[in-house]
């Protein structure tokens, strides 16, 4: 019997599985943590937070499982992408991480932009525009704006591969996660010496990069005797959480199209080729299947959105969830199921935390527009879902444009758990939607890299098709969609409606 680790760091909290080489999940444990926000718009997290839940996770796991480390034949790491993680000559952390929902990088996205020779210089070099969430940004931050922490830093790692190091004490990463840091040549699947020169960024700080299936590094004894697991486990690239969460979800060949409803939400195109599109309007790069590539695009706050609601405005049924001992999400959107579709004639702007696809905008604010008398709490709610699908919508209507034959939409995540959701996504989006038998997203995706890459199967793809299956389909409701589809102009017009308010909206947060 081959059993892997699957682990994911996430900007929530850490989820580790073991899987059997059937796809049968043995045992699963997830540890919460918080995340920081020091100034509108900045987003920030102390690295050892993941480090002790991975530790706390992988112990969980093997207990639940009854498994001997021994019997781990590897390991994937997926994790929250672009985020930045400094280290010193020690290998110690020299300040908090750079997430990839911080927006505080626009000024040095211009200044790349701007040193790279224009939008259309810089994606031919590395397949992408300048975006706030991308790591390259971050590092000219703290270079500009704390210099001597930046002095010290001699190691630059995302989050999963933070704790690859922890783990085996090896500096490495692999390439779709490479890709969202801005700093990849990504038709080419390796860094891009190009626009590092231009930046002046040595391309020490950067670790050694491999294919996602490939074994990267193996538990130390150190790593071992942390988390129970034999040293000299092997380790595989793994992947960023949207690349590994598609490989979870099956999406390595082309037709198939994902749409994972997270805290951020991902629409995810598998492409044969890297494509190239001068103004970067969707975010490319390399696939955790060698050989192939990704389009995506971006919504910030998707399931974040209803989150929120939940913290801040749904305090009562969080207490009314936790009485009667059922997720405060299912209360919500049973109150959400009583009102129709539409809301009636009640938006919802989901930027609350700027956005990425089709806008670029890291201003953007979020809000309700055309609330009146009739409207109440569960007009509110339904909006926030509605506002998040459509936003998603943004995206599927780019891919569409390039061309993609899209065959299947599988739908993940928190818009997938739930049958509302599920119906609003299909009639949004004018397409029959589906789940499979594999939840879990990124975890599961990066336990099969790893039985790819310790031998158990010859290639991704086989470790797909024989894991994953689909087990339910949301038909559209064809006069739901005409609805949606009078509705979806309106919400794309309230952008273009309130774009230069969001830019004052900022200046008066800041001060300006």
């Amino acid at each position: 019997m081959s059993v892997t680790l699957g682990i994911d760091i996430g900007t929530s909290g850490t989820k580790t599985l073991a899987v059997r080489e059937s796809g049968e999940i043995l045992a699963s444990a997830s540890a919460e943590y918080p995340c920081s926000y020091p100034k509108p718009g900045w987003s920030e997290q102390d690295p050892s937070l993941w480090w002790n839940a991975t530790i706390a996770t992988v112990r969980e796991v093997l207990a639940k499982g009854h498994l001997k480390p021994e019997e781990i034949s590897g390991i994937g790491l997926s994790g929250q992408m672009h985020g930045s993680v400094f280290l010193d000559e020690q290998g110690e952390v020299v300040r908090p991480a750079l997430l990839w929902n911080d927006q505080r990088t626009g000024a040095e996205c211009a200044e790349i932009e701007a040193i790279a020779g224009g939008r259309e210089a810089l994606v031919r070099m590395v397949a992408n525009r300048a975006l706030t969430g991308f790591t390259a940004p971050k590092l000219l931050w703290v270079r500009t704006h704390e210099p001597k922490q930046w002095d010290r830093v001699r190691t630059v790692l995302l989050p999963k591969d933070y704790i690859r190091y922890k783990l085996s004490g090896t500096f490495a990463t692999e390439v779709s996660d490479a890709s969202g840091t801005l700093l990849l040549d990504v038709a080419n699947r390796k860094w891009s010496d190009e626009l590092l020169a231009k930046l002046d960024l040595d391309r020490s700080l950067l670790p050694d990069c491999f294919e996602s299936f490939e074994v990267s590094a193996q538990v130390s004894a150190k790593g071992a005797e942390t988390t129970g697991l034999k040293p000299g486990t092997p380790i595989v690239g793994g992947g960023g959480d949207q690349p590994a969460g598609a490989v979870g979800n099956g999406i390595v060949r082309s037709g198939a199209v994902s749409a994972t409803m997270g805290t951020s939400g991902v629409v995810f195109c598998h492409t044969d080729e890297p494509g190239f599109d001068p103004e970067g309007r969707l975010q490319r790069g390399c696939h955790a299947v060698p050989g192939a590539w990704h389009v995506m695009g971006v919504v910030l706050a998707a399931g974040g959105a209803l989150q929120w609601f939940r913290n801040e405005l749904g305090k009562a049924e969080v207490l009314a969830a936790k009485e009667q001992g059922v997720d405060p999400y299912f209360l919500l959107t049973d109150e959400a199921a009583t009102v129709g579709p539409g809301a009636e004639g009640l938006f919802f702007l989901p930027y609350l935390t700027g956005e990425r696809t089709p806008h670029f905008d890291p201003h953007a604010r979020g809000g309700w527009i055309g609330l009146t008398v009739r409207h109440g709490r569960a007009h509110m709610i339904r909006s926030v879902m509605e506002g998040a699908t459509y936003a998603m919508r943004d995206s599927l209507e780019l891919i569409r444009e390039m061309g993609a034959a899209i065959t299947q939409i599988r739908v993940s995540g928190g818009g997938a758990r739930n049958a509302l959701w599920k119906q609003i996504q299909a009639d949004i989006y004018g397409q029959d939607v589906c789940t499979i038998n594999a939840s879990e997203g990124p975890a599961f995706g990066v336990a099969l890299l790893a039985m790819v890459g310790t031998g158990t199967y010859s290639s991704v793809a086989e470790a797909c098709d024989a894991t994953i299956q689909v087990v339910e389909t949301t038909p559209v409701d064809p006069s739901t969609k005409g609805l949606y589809d009078m509705s979806y102009p309106i919400y794309r017009g309230l952008y273009g409606d309130l774009k230069g308010r969001f830019t004052a909206m900022d200046a008066l947060v800041r001060g300006a």
